[in-house]
């Protein structure tokens, strides 16, 4: 798809536009440029087909739809990625709420199933979703996470056909077994969903017991995901072949896992950076020192403060963030230091500080003088 083409010029929607218009226009441009709609033309109809998809996957999205609003099209990398669509059924199984699971839904009444007449041999099973919840800290190291979910396998019984065993489902006698039928209206000629056999191009006669004649019981599955080191907050992984089982000798359908980090007390994370905020005595400001620091590894690590360091000041401790997701070493942890003045003191750090104040008076620091004389130039322009 050529770069400079607008996702939202692309859906034919307003950049304010609603979750809801936003699906409302893709559903209708879905429908136009269905391939099987477009005949004379299937190459472009497919392209335009895809160019849909790929918007409404980014607009469809809140959290993409942000990051391209504010940084446009370079801003949806890593995690914001948008999603490769390889073929038509990709897109069906990605989009599965709004066409209905496997490309059903809203193309049923315009194409014999959605796509599942148009498809050559064993129909490819539907996708999944799923929801991972990480620490940061398992973000971090990386970690291995199961997934317990129900999904739809191959019957055990009729294997797939959805017929008793010893038995064969039989060709639809009213479609001949391509599932749509076709009439004919003056000059046009309308295709629309078998009756009979409901787009199946077969009738079961004799259903199997196990399965009911759907060629699928299901099942509950426990899936092994291996989170890699570096993964961001709003990452969806692709588990091919961990969705739902398709026809029999059809390839199963993918399991997309969507990655969310839980906030963590001590640290905020930026990219492969990591921000903490430590607490420091006025002294150990003013005069330099070390303090121990936590890292996101479990331990804590020396860091020293120069001597006149400002409350506010962002030190660096390199190579102490979070590693990259492509292996690429790890980023840096950033501290941001607090100066905590005190607000009960003995009567011997009242002393001290009463001669530090005296002191103070009698030599002024640059920056303070350069205060003072602004002050007295605009009190001097005022009069």
């Amino acid at each position: 798809m050529p770069d400079d083409r607008d996702y939202y010029e692309i859906l034919g929607v307003q950049k304010n536009a609603s979750e809801d218009d936003i699906k409302k226009a893709y559903r209708r441009l879905a429908m136009k440029y269905h391939p099987d709609r477009n005949p004379e033309d299937k190459t472009e109809a497919e392209r335009k087909f895809k160019e849909a998809a790929e918007a409404y996957d980014v607009l469809g999205d809140p959290q993409k739809r942000q990051q391209y609003d504010q940084f446009g099209k370079a801003g949806l990398k890593g995690a914001y990625q948008p999603h490769g669509f390889t073929d038509i059924h990709d897109i069906f199984s990605a989009f599965g709420d709004i066409f209905g699971g496997g490309g059903g839904g809203i193309f049923d009444d315009f194409f014999g199933g959605g796509g599942r007449m148009r498809t050559r041999g064993p129909r490819r099973g539907a996708s999944l979703r799923c929801q991972i919840v990480l620490k940061l800290e398992e973000c971090a190291t990386g970690v291995e996470k199961t997934v317990s979910l129900r999904r739809h396998e191959l019957c055990t019984t009729c294997h797939g056909s959805g017929a008793k065993p010893g038995t064969s489902p039989e060709t639809c006698k009213t479609c001949g077994g391509t599932g749509v039928v076709q009439q004919s209206q003056g000059f046009f000629s309308l295709r629309t969903t078998c009756p009979r056999c409901r787009g199946e191009g077969k009738i079961i006669s004799d259903p199997c017991s196990t399965c009911h004649g759907s060629g699928h019981e299901v099942k509950q599955r426990e899936i092994k995901i291996r989170i890699p080191a570096g993964i961001e907050d709003g990452t969806q992984l692709r588990m091919t072949g961990e969705g739902e089982a398709g026809d029999p000798g059809g390839p199963r359908g993918d399991l997309y896992c969507f990655i969310h980090v839980q906030e963590h007390p001590f640290f905020e994370r930026h990219g492969s950076d990591l921000l903490t905020r430590v607490p420091v005595t006025f002294s150990q400001a003013a005069l330099g020192g070390e303090v121990d620091v936590p890292t996101i590894h479990g331990k804590t690590t020396a860091l020293k403060i120069p001597a006149g360091t400002q409350s506010g000041q962002v030190l660096r401790l390199r190579g102490q963030g979070m590693p990259s997701v492509r292996g690429r070493g790890a980023g840096n942890l950033l501290v941001q230091v607090s100066v905590e003045t005190p607000t009960k003191l003995t009567s011997e750090q009242k002393r001290l500080l009463r001669e530090l104040a005296r002191t103070e008076e009698a030599n002024i620091t640059p920056e303070r003088k350069s205060f003072f004389d602004k002050v007295k130039q605009y009190l001097q322009g005022e009069e």
